[in-house]
């Protein structure tokens, strides 16, 4: 059934924003076009008001988790298990250090590799933050959940290419400093790195559990009513259908929703498949952790992402309408506020995806 769910998954994805651009006269060879070039333009001007609108929104969205951690009264628990920081963790550190350095530098002896900087850099991030949540808690996705962990890899390849897709619609970045890749070697440049995405989110989101302070509140938050929340799926399946195919008739209003929309529609494919949506069935209890820890997470690794990015030889660059603004590095200031929900986008095609005996075990790993 997890097959299914990404399959159909994969249809709407596609199919939606092609029919959008057909509505509005595109041709689907522009969007189809492999390697994808999405070429340098010159976004909508800045606009106070839309930057203020979506300021507004994000305050409005945050603010209640804010308050509920920083005002708990909660008793923060102790974490009496700590182990020493692993030599794999050292590994990743030295090969973390070496590739920035070679990314952000242009030593003619190592001109072969100055394009091929991003994997290593992250790779040697996964295995620092593992390495530092096996140090704070003796438990880790590298030690504990091996076969899990692994299996992320290329669910984030193809679950970045996605992203890449939509794109293609909404045209809010493009790369400098691969012009010259044909379509295997850019095929093959771009799958590596975007396959430690989503174990870099996870990753994160798992160091960050180990620090209570940070979820304190949430575990026992606002409560939904069981009964309401059965029409969410629903109303999550007609929004992304919407959404996804409004992105391509109204790219520079809509593009915000390329961040929110999958995880409504994965959520909702979960539902109607009959399994029970993590994301949703935690929160009839009241328990917000897990969103609010993945949101950080993705908010944490999109400010490592910026920042590598900033100096690479190939690299990113943004066009954002109404906002291209107040830029820390290369991206717009309100453009951070993406990665906030796409670290629950992350959650959510994990849990659509991932084996149940992995998932299972994985629970168990938690707990």
């Amino acid at each position: 059934m997890r097959v299914w769910n990404l399959l159909v998954y994969a249809i709407l994805l596609i199919g939606l924003p092609l029919l959008g651009g057909w509505l509005t006269g595109g041709s689907a060879q522009n969007y189809l076009a492999f390697p994808p070039r999405t070429r340098p333009h010159q976004p909508e001007p800045f606009s106070w008001i839309v930057f203020l609108a979506l300021t507004t929104f994000v305050f409005i969205t945050v603010s209640p988790f804010l308050l509920k951690v920083f005002k708990s009264s909660v008793e923060v628990p102790f974490l009496n298990t700590r182990s020493r920081f692993p030599i794999w963790g050292w590994a990743g550190l030295i090969l973390l250090v070496a590739a920035w350095v070679v990314a952000w530098n242009r030593f003619p002896v190592f001109a072969a590799l100055q394009k091929h900087t991003f994997s290593p850099i992250w790779l040697g991030y996964i295995l620092v933050i593992n390495a530092l949540t096996y140090q704070r808690s003796g438990h880790c996705l590298v030690i504990d959940r091996t076969k899990y962990f692994l299996w992320l890899f290329p669910l984030s390849a193809g679950f970045w290419w996605s992203f890449e897709y939509l794109n293609r619609f909404v045209e809010n970045w493009y790369y400098i400093g691969v012009d010259e890749f044909d379509a295997w070697e850019y095929f093959w440049y771009a799958t590596l790195p975007f396959s430690t995405v989503i174990p870099s989110v996870l990753s994160t989101a798992q160091w960050l559990h180990t620090f209570p302070r940070l979820g304190l509140g949430l575990a026992n938050a606002w409560r939904g009513n069981r009964a309401k929340m059965s029409w969410m799926p629903l109303v999550f399946f007609v929004l992304g259908i919407l959404g996804l195919t409004g992105i391509s008739i109204w790219p520079a209003i809509l593009f915000p929703l390329v961040w929110i929309i999958p995880a409504l529609l994965l959520i909702a494919l979960q539902a109607f498949s009959g399994a029970r949506p993590l994301l949703i069935s935690a929160l009839t209890t009241g328990d917000w952790q897990r969103i609010w820890l993945l949101a950080l997470a993705g908010l944490v690794c999109g400010f490592f992402w910026e920042l590598w990015n900033i100096k690479s030889l190939a690299h990113w660059v943004y066009t954002v309408p109404y906002v291209q603004r107040f830029e820390i590095f290369a991206m717009p200031l309100i453009g951070y506020a993406g990665y906030i929900p796409f670290g629950v986008t992350c959650g959510a095609i994990v849990d659509c995806a991932v084996n149940p005996e992995l998932e299972k075990n994985a629970e168990e790993a938690d707990h």
